[in-house]
């Protein structure tokens, strides 16, 4: 999956898709290096990052997923937790909804139950004005995982059907370095709770903290991460830096394929 931010405030790449035509070469440049799902972000959800209003969040989506709807050999998935937006996005042919409040703002359970599309329920600690305070579990990974599958629960008793659910535990959503760390170490645990499992940690806080460098220096680190989390099981990887990542989880297959 490739992150195609359409913001001014994203951590990594704020700022560099705004424009239609520029969005579309990047989704055109990822598609070719690999990536089988476009990711669109109107809203940033990186740590202390200010509230977006829902018409400002469809200005900047719609009209980026309308110029790359039939224009790619790949899923273009909206990054939203917006019940306009996902209605939006998918009457403009996304194919699966991103939801990183686990269809916890106000109508996205109601709009994902009426809509067709696959959902991926994200865990997320606060909010991304506060989760990075000072956050706090009993267990990380008991905590996460119950979270998860009381959201399946709710999505389940809305009428929603478990095969349209995609789980995502969240890496540096309301965690610590330990909390991150832990949670890929035991990442199986995610993955074997019977849902596909999406993982996102591409040029994150945490790969930053373990190298002690910026975000423009963290490509080996992430697709270091990357590694990790497919052969625990991950399935879909969300990454900025998809040649490398490809690259790299092209070799694990060919070497898996020999056990």
């Amino acid at each position: 999956m490739g992150v195609l931010n359409v913001t001014p405030d994203s951590f990594s790449d704020g700022g560099r898709f705004l424009g239609r035509e520029s969005a579309l070469q990047q989704a055109v440049s990822m598609v070719q290096q690999g990536a089988a799902i476009i990711d669109i972000g109107g809203e940033s959800t990186r740590p202390g990052a200010a509230p977006v209003s829902e018409q400002e969040e469809l200005d900047r989506v719609i009209p980026v997923l309308e110029a790359l709807s039939g224009q790619l050999d790949a899923v273009i998935s909206v990054d939203t937790s917006t019940p306009a937006v996902m209605r939006e996005a998918e009457a403009a042919g996304a194919g699966l909804i991103n939801d990183v409040r686990a269809l916890l703002r106000e109508g996205a359970l109601d709009y994902a139950r009426q809509s067709a599309l696959p959902v991926c329920l994200m865990h997320m600690q606060g909010t991304p004005q506060s989760m990075q305070d000072d956050p706090r579990y009993q267990d990380v990974l008991d905590d996460v995982a119950d979270f998860l599958l009381r959201r399946v629960e709710a999505c389940q008793a809305a009428g929603i059907a478990r095969e349209r659910l995609l789980l995502d535990p969240g890496f540096g959503f309301g965690k610590t370095l330990h909390h991150n760390l832990s949670m890929l170490r035991h990442l199986q645990r995610f993955a074997q709770l019977g849902f596909p499992l999406l993982v996102g940690m591409s040029r994150k806080s945490m790969i930053g903290a373990v190298l002690d460098k910026p975000v423009e220096q963290r490509l080996h680190g992430s697709v270091a991460a990357a590694l990790l989390a497919a052969q625990a099981g991950a399935h879909i990887i969300r990454v900025h830096d998809v040649g490398p990542t490809v690259d790299a989880l092209k070799i694990l297959a060919a070497v898996q394929a020999q056990e």
